[in-house]
């Protein structure tokens, strides 16, 4: 197989990918633009597998699919992992045998999902993430199975209400005292599992999965209070971690293994940029750090792309992440951790939560409410805290 080269080439084809690509023709009308992606599906928007493909029957993914594959001058080369990065050729190489050339770099690979030891993936064991993940969940959802979702964060909260709609039987094993109690101040934890419960999830709070085995029919999960716990399907959100990044010399890389770039998303090696949920980048208000939330992942692709196409901007966008689950909703900016203090500001469609430690209010959450987020990017530039937190009420919502 030859050698196929392109003005600009990206490793990963995810919504970064998508929206790089999109950039980049808009700065350079001309240029040859290659994606190469593991996964075998065009890039599409990720956040749809755990929420609106499950609760709209109106939406498939033709309509969370992306369109750079519309540009005939961006080419897709899918269902191939990079293996290797040549910096000094400016050459990459796959497992399936091509290799690509570029004048400029970026890498969008992603991230895998975190594992329990032990626990192999199978058509009855899932660590939820790909599209592939999606249809065969939804496949065996219409026998109506029992489900165990590990995780209670987003991926697993939302798939459990998913699936719970769907008139499966759901247990959601998590290793929180209550459903988002690391998160969530404790009121609020209390509301949102039993909005889960009463909407039929059996919740078993304060365990692990530690290991487990798959059976014909089934799954044994091993849990870290010595109990087991049988199931049709065993689904796991957990977390990803950065995707193992092709060997390559000069990139300088995080403790967690992302690829740190600078405040121009730059690498440590030429004419190569990171972006997207492997990158780690220096936020200019929250300070450096890896995020893994689809705002990021649209906006930080998005300056990528004009970047590496030309334009002299750094990447400034502070991003929101931001949860679904049965007809409830939140946005939030900054850190979500229920070891700060907090100041509770209710209001008439909802509830605005601030997190403050000794010095500045780190995070902002909007529960049920519509607007704000500017205003809570705002406040936590100012990097400070008032004398008095009650002094907080009303500084996002009025």
């Amino acid at each position: 197989m030859g050698m196929t080269a392109y003005d600009y080439l990206i490793v990963g084809g995810g919504m970064v990918a998508d929206a790089a690509a999109k950039a980049i023709r808009e700065r350079d009308a001309e240029a040859s633009i290659g994606i190469v992606g593991e996964e075998p599906t065009v890039p599409f928007a990720r956040p749809a597998l755990s929420k609106k493909l499950w609760t709209d029957p109106r939406f498939d993914f033709d309509d969370a699919a992306l369109r750079t594959e519309g540009d005939t001058r961006i080419t897709l080369h899918l269902a191939q992992h990079v293996v290797s990065v040549d910096v000094d050729a400016h050459t990459v190489s796959t497992d399936a045998g091509g290799t690509y050339g570029y004048g400029r770099l970026l890498l969008a690979t992603g991230g895998h999902p975190r594992r329990v030891p032990g626990l192999e993936p199978g058509e009855r064991v899932l660590y939820f993430r790909t599209l592939r993940d999606y249809e065969r969940l939804r496949t065996l959802a219409q026998d109506r199975p029992h489900v165990v979702v590990v995780g209670g964060g987003f991926v697993g909260s939302e798939l459990a209400a998913a699936l719970v709609q769907h008139e499966c039987r759901v247990t959601l094993v998590h290793a929180d005292d209550v459903l988002g109690a690391s998160r969530f101040p404790p009121t609020l934890a209390l509301t949102f599992e039993a909005l889960c419960v009463d909407a039929g999830v059996e919740v078993c709070c304060g365990l692990e999965v530690t290991g487990g085995r798959a059976r014909e029919n089934g799954v044994t999960l091993d849990l870290s209070d010595g109990s087991t716990l049988e199931a049709d399907v065993a689904v796991l959100g957990l977390g990803i971690n950065p995707s193992p990044d092709p060997s390559a010399d000069g990139l300088k890389r995080s403790d967690d293994g992302g690829i740190v770039v600078d405040e121009r998303l730059a690498t440590s090696a030429p004419d190569v940029w990171a972006a997207g949920d492997v990158a780690e980048y220096p936020d200019r208000i929250l300070g450096r750090r890896r995020v893994e939330h689809v705002d990021n992942a649209d906006q930080m692709g998005a300056a990528a792309g004009r970047i590496m196409a030309g334009s002299g901007e750094t990447y400034d966008h502070t991003p929101m992440f931001y949860s679904d689950v049965l007809g409830h909703g939140y946005e939030a900016v900054g850190t979500l951790d229920s070891a700060l203090e907090v100041v509770q500001d209710p209001h008439d469609d909802g509830l605005v939560v601030y997190y403050l430690d000794d010095s500045e209010v780190r995070g902002v959450l909007l529960w049920d409410c519509e607007g704000g987020l500017d205003a809570a990017r705002e406040l936590l530039g100012r990097h400070e805290r008032p004398a008095d937190p009650s002094a907080l009420l009303g500084a996002v919502r009025g």
